[in-house]
């Protein structure tokens, strides 16, 4: 059986993790601007599946791979790390553009916006420490059923995440014209997305925690 404090806290990660900008949202945000609310959700399409993938993956012995080669985790989280720290330098260096700010990007078909977004997800090193080190925490060895626990926790991450960037993507082209209006507002949101995605990059460097064991 899933306690229902194991669903909860995957709910909480889960929540704290999709309203901290990263990868996900910049991609989701900037497409559902630049080409629309279609295209945003044909994009959320292939973050679903990068979802499932990293559910399976996971689940299946993902982890122990990294439990017996710890630097190879090691690695993934500095890579990590780095990618993130780029995002927040494009945010904050001078002559920085907000990820709300309309931009002239091609449009590109269904099927390359599906693989962007489930690529964007794949490389996105927030999920890849939420599967393996944060989400196995809530796993409850003594009830037995490691595999369905993990399956269930897994599955309500990929709800809530789901549910708020669906949200992002609707809104998105009204929050850009909101800020479009203000230019003062979108220099802050700017700022404060950067700062957030600074933050993150250190936390994820700093952090000594390996991935717990499914088994």
């Amino acid at each position: 059986m899933v306690e229902l404090t194991g669903v909860l806290g995957v709910a909480m990660v889960a929540l704290g993790m999709v309203l901290t900008p990263g990868p996900n949202m910049i991609y989701l945000v900037s497409r559902s601007i630049t080409q629309g609310r279609r295209a945003g959700v044909v994009s959320l399409g292939g973050v679903a599946v990068g979802f499932l993938v990293y559910l399976l993956a996971t689940n299946l012995g993902l982890s122990v791979v990294f439990i017996a080669v710890p630097e190879l985790y090691i690695a993934v989280k500095l890579a990590g790390a780095a990618y993130l720290a780029y995002l927040a330098w494009t945010a904050l260096r001078p002559g920085g553009v907000s990820v709300f700010a309309p931009q002239d990007m091609p449009h590109d078909s269904p099927r390359k916006l599906f693989t962007m977004g489930l690529m964007t997800n794949l490389l996105n090193p927030k999920i890849a420490i939420m599967y393996l080190s944060l989400i196995p925490q809530f796993i409850n060895l003594e009830s037995g059923h490691v595999l369905f626990q993990g399956f269930v926790l897994g599955s309500v991450q990929i709800v809530v995440a789901l549910t708020i960037n669906l949200s992002i993507v609707l809104a998105a082209g009204s929050i850009a014209i909101f800020l479009a209006r203000r230019p003062g507002w979108l220099k802050v949101q700017r700022y404060m997305m950067g700062t957030a995605l600074a933050l993150l990059a250190v936390s994820v460097a700093l952090d000594t925690s390996m991935p717990a064991s499914s088994s």
